[in-house]
């Protein structure tokens, strides 16, 4: 059976926005145990966090449950080493310059690495930059998310 990890920008989107909060709602209820939190995304989501009272909310809802039953990924040293490879050999084949690369390129690097290095589908809406690293790194992500769910 497939594992998923929702990327950071789906749960920002949540946050925002009624609809994609219904969608991703719905979605982790469908596939609530194959969703894996990244640890990545983690940190993504505190740092975005700004005050208490949003810490909290993102601590109570969706945190502490996914740590609670052990659904997370938190990457391995080959996973940081792999993301380091991933950024060189695409500043090297000229697809990013060594002063171009976006703030948060690096974290998704690592969270492309890391899924692939435990067999996990990536749920994003970020496809520039994934398909970018799938140039070096073929990993399984998907875009189109939740009009068409992933097959289990």
């Amino acid at each position: 059976m497939k594992r998923y990890v929702v990327d950071s920008n789906l749960y920002i989107q949540a946050i925002r926005d009624r609809p994609a909060a219904a969608a991703l709602a719905e979605f982790s209820v469908s596939y609530a145990p194959n969703l894996l939190l990244h640890a990545v995304v983690v940190q993504e989501l505190i740092a975005g966090a700004i005050n208490q009272q949003a810490r909290s909310r993102l601590e109570r809802n969706l945190i502490t449950p996914l740590e609670r039953r052990g659904r997370l990924l938190v990457p391995t040293y080959r996973a940081w080493k792999r993301a380091g490879e991933i950024i060189a050999t695409l500043i090297q084949r000229r697809h990013l310059s060594v002063t171009g690369v976006p703030r948060s390129f690096p974290n998704d690097a690592l969270i492309a690495a890391s899924c692939r290095e435990q067999g996990v589908t990536l749920i994003t809406e970020n496809e520039a930059d994934f398909a970018k690293i799938s140039l070096v790194e073929p990993i399984d992500f998907v875009t189109d998310w939740p009009r068409k769910h992933p097959e289990s």
